[in-house]
């Protein structure tokens, strides 16, 4: 073979190749979504973070151009962003409040909202705590009162048959959506909470501070207590009709009461102009059923499941 067909040959294997590399390149599924790029802002709710977090991962091994970053600085903080236009997807474990919705209208910010699971607030203790294994709702008030403070010191002061054990408290941090619900249900008025306990938007450590000492007791999304058995004692709670513990069937039939409450995803309606949010909301609304299972919360219905696709199909219009 000449030299001058050998450069033929060798310019022909190039060009193949750049081809196959160009191609590989712009390689996606097909259907709407494909070779998509740019990228996805969602922050707010620790306790919906483990959801969008999984659809994360999996759209980007679908979508790896379009790069998703999923935040935790809790559902009030998520929502702060939200009016301020900062961010695509605010993850919320309460509904927005008035004050909230007057601020996204002030900034000309519309948005839409959707069901994406159920959750049971879990409460849980230190597993050497070998006294307790439920609480009512009026000892839960007892405890994390603002009269408690400095007054409810110990589990003894709860139940006088319990041991004179210093009562280590972890909760949500005031920028929570589950610290919002949780003082409106058990303490009566939402905000309402003794100051004197280790308070965290990131629920992990809540985990650990409540897996280190004997006498804790704190309250988080059940997720992460599903991820953390091994080291947590799960609690029933009773509001009057019997000890009920947190899981799929009693969240769902809102037997675990009043701990049990709906999760959501806010979605800015400008945001959806973009065509790789369009595909993350829909990826989102066709995969939550299963990720959400398997990060320990409890999917929405069938019914609900129609509703948010109407939703979304009416804001794409």
């Amino acid at each position: 073979m000449n030299s001058l067909t050998r450069g033929r040959n060798l310019s022909a294997s190039w060009l193949c190749l750049a081809v196959l590399l160009a191609g590989c390149g712009k390689s996606s599924p097909s259907g709407d979504g494909a070779g998509l790029a740019g990228s996805i802002v969602i922050d707010g709710s620790s306790t919906v973070f483990p959801i969008s977090q999984a659809v994360a991962e999996e759209f980007g091994n679908i979508q790896p151009e379009v790069k998703v970053a999923v935040s935790l600085s809790g559902t009030s903080g998520g929502f702060k962003q939200f009016a301020l236009g900062e961010i695509d997807i605010c993850d919320a474990s309460r509904p927005i409040k008035e004050t909230e919705i007057e601020k996204c209208a002030e900034a000309g910010i519309e948005y839409i909202a959707l069901k994406i699971a159920f959750d049971g607030l879990a409460v849980v203790a230190n597993p050497e705590n070998d006294w307790c294994d439920c609480l009512t709702v009026e000892q839960l008030k007892t405890i994390w009162s603002p009269e408690a403070n400095d007054v409810i010191m110990k589990w003894s002061d709860v139940n006088p048959d319990w041991p004179e054990e210093p009562l280590k408290l972890y909760g949500a941090g005031t920028d929570s959506g589950t610290f919002d619900y949780f003082t409106e249900v058990i303490c009566g008025e939402e905000g309402a909470s003794r100051p004197d306990y280790q308070p965290s938007e990131n629920d992990n450590m809540l985990v650990r501070g409540v897996a280190a000492e004997k006498g804790a007791l704190g309250y988080f999304g059940y997720a992460y207590y599903a991820q953390n058995k091994g080291i947590l004692k799960l609690l029933a709670v009773n509001d009057g009709s019997g000890c009920v513990a947190p899981n799929e069937a009693t969240v769902r039939d809102n037997s675990y009461k009043p701990l049990s409450r709906p999760l959501f995803i806010y979605v800015r309606k400008t945001s959806l102009k973009k065509p790789e949010v369009v595909e993350f909301v829909k990826f989102y609304l066709q995969n939550a059923h299963r990720l959400s299972t398997e990060v320990g919360y409890v999917p929405v219905s069938d019914e609900i499941a129609k509703q948010n696709d109407e939703i979304l199909a009416e804001a794409l219009k």
